[in-house]
């Protein structure tokens, strides 16, 4: 079985559409668990008929998705941000690269938005693809004893994927699918493509430098505001 974590946080205007999507892979023996970190509208209402559990965890990614994966019966868990949407073939393309070689992986992702993040999505596949390391917006995957083996999400503010990508590399390269999730551009636009480019890109050296990860959230909300 896999199961599909999706942490959210006030997605109510989304996550309809987001689950349904979602369906025709639970008809084929997927388990989908949505992980509310404290919403204030209608997510958790929403998400119900569309789940197979719909459970709430301490706001932050780390701690929702390791809610979410605790809670699973899958011995293959995916994390699923909630404004991305998985392939048709996702649960076959998973099954089969996860042989003898590789433990985890992720897919090709592609930014909707234009061709400025269309070029980013190139970008972020080019590079995973180089350093072994996975993004949350590539849908990472994982067998589940690797995951616990791994340990799980550390408990940092941003950075977990990152962080996870590395623990995991103690085990397997990634699989790194060429099957696409499509993910929304709306952080990008939302706060300007290339000042959250700029942003993202500093962060992200500045974490390999081993900048602390709070401090890092901090100056991530800060430069969205």
């Amino acid at each position: 079985m896999i199961s599909i974590v999706i942490p959210v946080l006030d997605e109510a205007a989304g996550i309809a559409a987001s689950l349904a999507a979602l369906q025709p892979l639970r008809a084929a023996g997927a388990e989908v668990i949505v992980v509310d970190g404290g919403s204030r509208d209608a997510t958790r209402s929403i998400a119900g008929p569309l789940a197979d559990l719909v459970i709430e965890a301490p706001r932050g990614r780390a701690s929702q998705m390791n809610a979410g994966a605790a809670a699973g019966r899958g011995d293959v868990i995916v994390f699923l941000h909630a404004d991305t949407f998985l392939p048709p073939n996702a649960l076959e393309a998973i099954g089969a690269s996860l042989d003898g070689r590789h433990a985890w992986g992720r897919f090709d992702v592609t930014i909707r938005g234009g061709w400025l993040l269309t070029a980013v999505g190139a970008m972020m596949n080019a590079r995973s693809r180089i350093t072994g390391i996975a993004t949350g917006d590539q849908a990472i995957f994982v067998r589940r004893e690797a995951f616990q083996r791994a340990g799980r999400f550390p408990s940092i503010p941003l950075m977990e994927d990152v962080a996870l990508s590395k623990a995991l590399k103690a085990f397997s390269a990634p699989a790194c699918l060429r099957d696409r999730v499509v993910t929304s551009g709306r952080r990008w636009e939302k706060h300007g493509t290339l000042r959250t480019i700029a942003l993202m890109w500093w962060l992200r050296f500045a974490y390999a430098m081993g900048a602390d990860p709070g401090v890092l959230a901090r100056r991530y909300d800060a430069g969205r505001a």
